[in-house]
């Protein structure tokens, strides 16, 4: 179906989306250099503080869910998540030590958490059942539109004002801000049913109500969480092959033109194919990508790695969406990611500080073997069990 005809309000999600990666792009695609060449941090620091910030967020998702669920409203947590985020921005351009880094990011992650779990569940409302996957995949193609632009732009200033980082830093407070306006007056929240009864969603009677198809998917997003770590390592292996600090942002560029020129139509694909078996094939993609990272740092094997990163999210990620709203009650569907997303988040902390660890002990080599290898086990999990997904 036409992305066209879908709801208004998934398109202005989107370009909140949109504007909000821009902003957050133009730092975090230069945030991994600032803190080893200007703040002098280790790699090790580096990736737990990536893991730690993605945790946070994906971990407060659980209570802004649940919340949304009990209160019965999304749009207003959005808009305080989203606020939060635009207010974080500025800190980072002020930042003299790794602490104001530190603070900046997890404010930044605090005010994504909570802005996530209600967000989904906000496009799962909007979007007629049928057409819920293309509903994330444009969302989540907007996003990643956002997500490369940032980069781009964070590439043109770092060239006209002589690689002045924080004068970028301060540039992405202006889509920060606007993403929040376009979220107040551009999407309407769907009435709640009248009469329905507020519960507490994180209670056991509730839990026990999403059921053993939703556990599934929680337990493979976990583990496929520990074979995609931060985007951080890809732009450290690119600077490691000597490309110029100028050019550092192009890693994310590439991935996130594959990523957003691919999840509209991935999207679209499922709400039409067998969604275990989409799934194998982007862990495939994922695996390869892996591969390619670890035997090549420069050239045609660190690009296509990269590229195939892309596919692999484009293939993926709103699947993953899609399969929560397809097997959670419509009353519990914020708790439902939330809690999703805590086990994603605890999965990406693990994730990012093994990576950090395997870099400095031996290498990036293996780092992203080890990527490889759990992208294999989740692989082999979903070969060997088939549960009832469409």
């Amino acid at each position: 179906m036409p992305a066209a005809k879908l709801p208004a309000g998934v398109w202005a999600l989107g370009f909140v989306s949109l504007l909000m990666d821009v902003s957050s792009e133009l730092i975090h695609s230069l945030l991994p250099v600032f803190m080893t060449t200007v703040l002098g941090a280790s790699m090790v620091t580096v990736g737990l503080l990536e893991g730690a910030a993605e945790a946070t967020a994906l971990i407060v998702k659980v209570f802004s869910g649940a919340i949304s669920d009990w209160w019965g409203r999304r749009k207003p947590l959005a808009v305080m998540g989203y606020g939060l985020g635009a207010l974080s921005k500025p800190l980072f351009a002020l930042a003299a030590t790794t602490g104001w880094v530190v603070t900046a990011r997890l404010l930044d992650r605090v005010g994504k958490g909570i802005r996530g779990a209600p967000r989904d569940a906000l496009v799962a409302d909007i979007a007629p059942p049928e057409m819920r996957g293309a509903a994330f995949g444009l969302r989540q193609s907007l996003d990643t539109v956002g997500a490369f632009l940032g980069p781009v732009l964070a590439i043109v200033f770092m060239l006209l004002w002589a690689n002045d980082i924080r004068a970028v830093f301060w540039l992405a407070v202006i889509p920060g801000v606007l993403a929040v306006v376009v979220l107040i007056f551009g999407v309407r929240e769907p009435a709640r049913p009248t009469g329905e009864v507020r519960v507490n969603p994180i209670r056991r009677e509730a839990l026990r109500q999403l059921g053993p198809a939703y556990w599934w998917v929680v337990g493979i997003g976990a583990v496929f969480t520990l074979a995609r770590f931060s985007e951080a390592f890809l732009v450290l292996r690119a600077q490691q092959g000597g490309l110029a600090l100028a050019w550092v942002p192009l890693v994310l560029i590439a991935m996130n033109v594959v990523y957003a020129a691919g999840a509209y139509p991935f999207g679209w694909l499922a709400d039409r194919v067998n969604h275990r078996l989409l799934l194998c094939a982007g862990l495939a993609v994922l695996i390869v990508a892996d591969v390619l990272l670890a035997l090549g740092d420069r050239g045609f094997v660190l690009w296509a790695g990269v590229a195939l990163w892309g596919l692999h999210m484009a293939m993926t990620q709103g699947l993953l969406a899609a399969m929560v709203a397809a097997v959670a009650p419509a009353r519990l569907r914020g708790t439902a990611f939330g809690m999703f997303n805590l086990a994603g988040g605890v999965a990406l902390l693990a994730a990012s500080g093994i990576a950090g660890l395997l870099w400095d002990l031996w290498g990036a080599p293996a780092t992203f073997a080890a990527g490889a290898v759990f992208g294999a086990v989740t692989l082999a999990a979903l070969a060997l069990r088939r549960p009832a997904m469409s």
